[in-house]
């Protein structure tokens, strides 16, 4: 059976919170204590528990990530820039598949709570009161990552999503193009839909050119099927159309796919412009121009954010970090 703390403070015949001083760099023994309980941890191969460790210092240097999908790689991006700076600074992650289901989530939220973790990063999803309800409960900080809370204040790190959807668009604008349409998801999508559709609008009416409702096809979703869907009907609807604003990379390849079942060639035929800079916008056929969204920096920020007040500092600011074009292959000048 393993070694256990109280088995090592026997040995060391110390209290069991002289162990935990001891193994928390904190203060009050004498550098003879110190050595004969290391000694006796290295006798015993005692492994520290992480969660026994916090019972003294309050902390079990672990923060939870919840993710609603952990296959995608817009979620691989931001958890590695989590892992990263979580590793960097001494903290393990518990990385929880959400699945965007709300009962998950809830139980997921449980077992962090059960685990002590010392904080929680959410990802790219809408902060619902039962969630916040809930953490608020288990009295550790939160972190919102690519996304934002209308409802509370809460700390968050991603990009001006309604911004980066005028930059794309602005960017077709001054190709020469003026016959632009956007495919997008759920349009009542408050993280992903609704921002980028009024970037996209605003973009069209500063500069001078009237929007239509005819200019957007809404689909469920951010994913390749719907955006293989989306734009023959987008076709259908808009006379002449020489150039696409896509919400996400994912719905972008979607439409490239569809416009060569239609004979339609990118960027002759039709240009495309996608959102996130995904490693899907390279590997497509011609390469995607795209917004790019510092993904791995988000998860990164987001994570040194969240132990900074884990460690003490209470008024932590929310984020907005810059967007930027990626050019590529699929939008061709008409100016």
């Amino acid at each position: 059976m393993s070694a256990t703390i109280k088995d090592v403070a026997r040995a060391a015949n110390v209290s069991i919170a002289t162990v935990s001083r001891i193994l928390n760099n904190q203060p009050g023994y004498s550098s003879k204590t110190k050595e004969r309980v290391l000694k006796a941890i290295e006798a015993l191969d005692y492994q520290p528990n992480a969660i026994a460790r916090g019972l003294i210092s309050k902390r079990t240097k672990t923060i939870g990530v919840l993710v609603p999908d952990v296959s995608s790689m817009f979620s691989s991006s931001l958890l590695k820039g989590v892992e990263d700076a979580a590793y960097s600074k001494g903290y393990s992650v518990i990385m929880c598949h959400t699945a965007f289901s709300g009962i998950r989530t809830m139980d997921y939220l449980r077992l962090l709570n059960e685990k002590r973790a010392d904080g929680i990063l959410f990802t790219s999803e809408v902060l619902k009161e039962a969630y916040y309800n809930e953490i608020q409960r288990m009295g550790v900080p939160v972190v919102l990552l690519a996304t934002q809370s209308m409802s509370y204040s809460i700390p968050y790190v991603k990009v001006d999503d309604r911004m980066a959807a005028y930059s794309a668009t602005r960017y077709l604008i001054r190709k020469g193009h003026r016959k632009i349409g956007m495919i997008s998801g759920n349009k009542e999508d408050i993280i992903a839909g609704k921002p980028r559709i009024y970037g996209f609008i605003q973009a069209l009416e500063d500069h001078g050119l009237p929007f239509h409702k005819n200019q957007i096809v809404y689909g469920p979703g951010f994913y390749f099927e719907d955006g293989k869907k989306a734009l023959p009907e987008l076709l259908k609807q808009m006379n002449g159309l020489t150039a696409v604003v896509s919400a996400s990379d994912f719905m972008a390849v979607g439409a490239m796919s569809a416009a060569y079942e239609l004979g339609l060639r990118v960027p002759d035929d039709l240009s495309i412009i996608g959102y996130d800079n995904l490693d899907i916008a390279k590997m497509s056929v011609p390469a995607l121009t795209t917004v790019a969204q510092p993904l791995l920096k988000i998860g990164c920020v987001g994570a040194q954010m969240l132990i900074e007040m884990v460690e003490g500092r209470k008024e932590i600011e929310g984020r907005i970090l810059p967007h930027r074009i990626i050019e590529r292959g699929t939008v061709r000048s008409l100016s």
